[in-house]
């Protein structure tokens, strides 16, 4: 029987979403026939990983669908047999990497996808927990609708159940690898405020985040639509496209790969830096591989942590690591965009070791490009004033910090993809815990 992954990583209280998504997981599980494995990745503080284990133990039985829910404990000592059994010469370094202290969407999504090698799944599908489903007749709309109709399956296969097709027929023998959508509701990224207090300094730094050389009006006009997602209008009825998906369209809150992708190549490990966990789409893009863009958004919202002033300084801080790793990965992009249909072997497989190489190559960037960056940040934040100076001050007394992380960050990732491959292979047949069951009617299977 298909295995699939379906994955919440969490650092926060979500018991509505745990139970959300597993009614995601039935839904897979009895619609397309697979075996379902829900893994919660729980990074969280004591009190909500209690409540979550409750709700996990709490969660109703449902045929087909295996959960694990692991703390970083657990996750660690799975890591470290994998480890033991690839025996890397970094190995303490690879696991700083793979489970840092610090918050990192890539890192903790590198997990799930070694993880998912350990269960034998073919797919990883991930959400978010600051996220929750649209409602159609009062039903959740799931993603994972379209994810296990197309993934894993040749393009020409897909093409004849699509709403439309927009994909070069010189690429209809290979395997669809990627399905996604976007979010409505809350802007992805907390600029909005920014952007009523002052439009033109929301123009400025957003911009920050554009590739140079784009015409200033197409730089207007994606600084417009940044981090906006699909707008705010509600779903009525199904629209997929079979295509090369833009990263630009798609969410990762509301996203799956085949391991076809991710069994190669990691994400960027970066801490407190929001965005990076998006390379890989990048990465099939300009490689070429067939993805189905489906219109199943997720809403998304903000949690009250993120309004408060700790929670605006810590979120300020990872934007702004964003947009210094920015130029370092914009510059892997173009190389990787470049590369073309040289990124796949002759047996059509994501080469691991051209994307380390232009991953290296990033590194070797003019940093004045960056410092002009938290020149810019700094200008505009003091003068917004209040918690806007505030975040400025951090960055100013960060700076050289700031410069060095986000080359060193880029060195750490070549690093991952290097030692990759030996890692999803001795992950093939780990244990993650003790061996979980397929749950039936009378017992929820539930790795704690």
């Amino acid at each position: 029987m298909r295995r699939v992954c379906l994955t919440l990583p969490t650092h926060r209280a979500c018991t509505a979403t745990i139970a959300a998504v597993a009614g995601e997981a039935a839904y897979g599980a009895r619609e397309f026939g697979v075996e379902v494995h829900l893994l919660i990745l729980d990074s969280s503080a004591p009190a909500d990983l209690a409540a979550h284990r409750a709700a996990v133990a709490a969660l109703p039985p449902a045929p087909g669908v295996v959960v694990h829910h692991l703390d970083e404990d657990r996750q660690r000592a799975f890591l470290r047999e994998v480890l033991a059994s690839a025996r890397p010469d970094d190995a303490d370094r690879l696991l700083d990497l793979m489970l840092p202290a610090g918050v990192s969407y890539g890192a903790c999504t590198n997990r799930a996808f070694l993880l998912a090698e350990a269960l034998g799944c073919a797919s990883v599908h991930r959400r978010d927990s600051d996220s929750r489903y649209q409602l159609l007749d009062g039903e959740p709309v799931f993603p994972i609708h379209h994810e296990l109709t197309a993934l894993g399956r040749p393009a020409a296969d897909v093409a004849a159940e699509v709403t439309r097709g927009r994909l070069d027929p010189g690429c209809a023998d290979r395997t669809v690898v990627l399905a996604g959508a976007s979010f409505i509701g809350a802007l992805s990224v907390d600029v909005a405020e920014l952007r009523a207090l002052d439009p033109e300094a929301y123009h400025e730094v957003v911009g920050l985040s554009v590739p140079a050389g784009h015409p200033e009006i197409w730089r207007r006009n994606l600084i417009d639509e940044a981090f906006r997602g699909a707008g705010t209008t509600p779903f009525t009825t199904d629209t997929t496209t079979l295509t090369l998906v833009s990263p630009t369209r798609v969410d990762m809150c509301n996203v799956a790969l085949g391991r076809e992708v991710y069994g190669r190549v990691p994400l960027p490990p970066a801490t407190d830096t929001i965005g990076t966990d998006y390379f890989l789409l990048h990465l099939v893009r300009n490689a070429r591989l067939p993805g189905v863009l489906h219109n199943r958004h997720i809403v998304n919202y903000h949690t009250e942590e993120r309004r408060s002033d700790a929670g605006f300084l810590a979120y300020q801080l990872r934007f702004a690591k964003y947009l210094l790793a920015t130029a370092h990965l914009d510059t892997v992009y173009a190389g990787l965009a470049a590369t073309g249909d040289g990124l796949l072997d002759a047996a059509g497989r994501v080469r691991p070791d051209a994307v380390a190489a232009l991953v290296r190559e990033s590194t070797l960037i003019d940093p004045a490009g960056n410092e002009a960056r938290l020149d810019v940040l700094d200008r505009r934040y003091r003068s917004l004033g209040g918690r806007y100076a505030t975040a400025a001050a951090l960055f100013a007394d960060r700076r050289d910090r700031l410069l060095a992380e986000a080359a060193s960050g880029m060195t750490d990732f070549a690093r991952l993809v290097d030692a990759w491959g030996s890692l999803t292979a001795h992950a093939k047949g780990t244990a993650v815990n003790h061996p979980p069951r397929p749950r039936t009617a009378h017992a929820p299977a539930v790795t704690p």
